[in-house]
């Protein structure tokens, strides 16, 4: 089975974006940062505030389901707001992270909801913003395995990345959304954008509970591409489970498709008892 996790950053490198996602061959595909558009809108819109001005693709939740045909897909919001086309025009917007699953995969179970704060649905507001995560239980006929899964984008708070008590509580969050979707002896595997830096004690409440991270352990020492021009490399994370086989694990610098790198997952799970 893989597994891939990605920072869209909203679409931005469109239509490099779009070709990688038909031929990654993803049975599970988690994005953070992707835009839905709640009303018809041209392609191509603008997000402002004091300190950026970023394009966005104006409906990537539903660019990426056509690039997947048949996958079933969900979609988590975090904040609702407006961007603008070219003559200034606003169209309502939500920006929040999104899940595409193979058809051939059964959904037994899906959760969605808050890392950090509640929806924010009058405007995108000041940092620190709504962080929304959701994740899934698939049974996969193949091979017979249960499998769980969460997705994840970490607290932004325009403060770095270092530990602070709000990151202490998404740790802790976290652990309660994943515990319904945890079965005893099925694999499950945590990734996303987490906004940490590696030596974080989130991870060690994370070893606790039973997951290993994959991009430390595994000498990985950049998750962002050359779009990205600070200086601090880590970003994004992926745990998984004693019952998650790793057969290959990846962080491709090449191609492009977003400021991100994507994290790329193959594994093997036991087949339920």
């Amino acid at each position: 089975m893989r597994l891939v996790s990605l920072n869209a950053w909203g679409g931005q490198e469109w239509p490099a974006l779009s070709h990688w996602v038909r031929e990654i061959g993803a049975d599970i595909l988690c994005l953070q940062e992707v835009i839905r558009a709640p009303e018809r809108a041209p392609d191509w819109l603008t997000y402002t505030d004091a300190e950026r001005r970023l394009a966005q693709r104006a409906d990537l939740y539903s660019d990426i389901s056509a690039c997947l045909p048949g996958y079933q897909s969900f979609f988590a919001p975090s904040a609702r707001g407006s961007l603008q086309d070219d003559a200034g025009r606003e169209y309502a917007s939500e920006h929040g992270q999104g899940i595409w699953i193979a058809p051939h995969l059964s959904v037994l179970d899906y959760r969605q909801g808050y890392l950090h704060g509640s929806y924010r649905a009058d405007g995108w507001g000041p940092l620190p913003r709504p962080r929304a995560i959701n994740g899934a239980r698939i049974f996969d006929p193949r091979s017979g395995a249960r499998v769980g899964f969460a997705n994840v984008h970490g607290l932004h708070s325009g403060q770095g990345k270092s530990d602070s008590a709000e990151r202490a509580r998404q740790c802790e969050t976290l652990l309660r959304f994943v515990e319904p979707l945890h079965h005893d002896g099925e694999a499950f595997v945590i990734a996303g954008d987490f906004n940490l830096l590696p030596e974080s004690r989130s991870f060690a409440a994370l070893a606790e509970a039973g997951f290993t991270d994959l991009v430390t352990t595994r000498g990985h020492t950049d998750t962002r591409t050359s779009l990205y021009p600070k200086p601090q490399r880590y970003a994004d994370y992926l745990l998984v489970n004693a019952q998650a086989e790793v057969t290959a694990f990846d962080v491709p610098a090449t191609p492009e498709v977003s400021d991100h790198r994507p994290l790329i997952l193959d594994f093997a799970a036991p087949p339920a008892a």
